[in-house]
């Protein structure tokens, strides 16, 4: 895969902060790349260096190939979308969508037949003579991806473009974003802290914490196979349990528990380990291997399932989660059960 940009030892520091230590990423030809982390990770900061509103102290950034560190953003020929849409409420929509193409000295009537085909592709073709404060947030969203998508750039940039959503607009506009994200072909990157946005848009996931991607890969891959401890807390829910190995594939846990546990290699007895489980990998009232006493310590309805924490007899917790109403009551006495291939490993 052709790699369009790409950043080499890129660092970054605030005063006393370390934005950014060092980071290595590569960003492919027409893919939609994530950074996904909590606030203060630097996933902004390694956006706004790719988008050359933020000089690194250290390390390279380059563009097809070519090395654009010290290149202002005006000269790099990338689309940025913001959080807060940053549209001109003293101009109409279609003047908002051509502001970019006014500013390359594009012709009249190219600019007029661009910007037609931008609102086309956000789906707002009659929306061109309106003002932004006649819009919806959700229409407000679909102007200024049409506003950067109108000057053709090379990559495209989104900065939690999504945030200031309700959630079942965020939900419409997630599915929305991803379908003229395909159907453009645009190498895209993402940032947000909402790990549902990332899994669900991405090809690829970056997961930073403290400066650094801890994590780079497939949101399957990320989910399922957390790196560390800081993957496996930050996407989705889980239990991490720590216990010693008896043998090469069994493990007592902390609170005497024993389990048996497969994974693809096999274990050094003496060691202690950490194992990540999912929840949706728990089976409440489940019989057969690793069953274990527990008491319902909390149960949350959500719609369409609910979320289970269940205090196990000798010490520990686990999470859960079931289809529907939970049909248990809080301070009943169940069994659990995790299959043996539901463990993950985590340093």
């Amino acid at each position: 895969m052709k790699t369009v940009v790409a950043l080499a030892g890129v660092s970054k520091r605030y005063g006393a902060v370390q934005a950014l230590d060092r980071i290595d990423l590569a960003i492919y030809e027409g893919e939609l790349l994530s950074l996904l982390g909590p606030s203060g990770c630097g996933k902004t900061t390694t956006l706004n260096v790719i988008a050359g509103f933020v000089e690194p102290d250290e390390g390279r950034v380059t563009l097809d190939g070519n090395d654009v560190t010290r290149e202002p953003a005006w000269r790099r020929g990338l689309g940025v979308v913001f959080q807060s849409y940053a549209l001109f409420p003293h101009m109409s929509v279609a003047d908002n969508v051509a502001f970019g193409l006014s500013e390359r000295g594009v012709t009249r009537g190219e600019i007029a037949t661009r910007v037609r085909e931008a609102l086309t592709l956000v789906r707002l073709p009659d929306a061109g003579a309106l003002s932004p404060a006649q819009l919806s947030g959700g229409m407000q969203q679909r102007v200024a991806l049409a506003r950067a998508l109108v000057i053709r750039p090379r990559v495209l940039l989104l900065d939690e473009p999504l945030a200031a959503l309700d959630r079942k607009l965020r939900e419409e506009m997630r599915a929305e974003l991803k379908e003229i994200q395909r159907q453009v072909g645009i190498t895209t990157v993402f940032v947000t802290h909402d790990q549902h946005e990332a899994l669900g848009l991405s090809d690829r996931v970056a997961v930073m914490n403290a400066g650094r991607i801890e994590q780079l890969g497939a949101p399957r891959e990320v989910y399922e196979q957390p790196a560390t401890r800081f993957v496996a807390d930050f996407i989705g829910a889980s239990t991490v349990l720590e216990g010693r190995v008896v043998d090469a594939r069994t493990v007592v846990l902390a609170g005497g528990q024993r389990i048996e546990v497969h994974l693809a290699h096999a274990l050094t007895p003496g060691a202690t380990i950490r194992l990540v489980v999912r929840p949706e990998r728990v089976l409440v009232r489940g019989e057969g291997p690793n069953a274990m006493r527990a008491r319902i310590a909390s149960a949350m309805f959500l719609g369409d399932h609910s979320e289970l924490r269940l205090d196990l007899e000798g010490g520990g917790r686990l999470l859960a989660t079931v289809s529907g109403p939970a049909p248990f009551q809080v301070g009943e006495t169940t069994t659990v059960s995790v299959p043996s291939s539901a463990f993950l490993e985590v340093p």
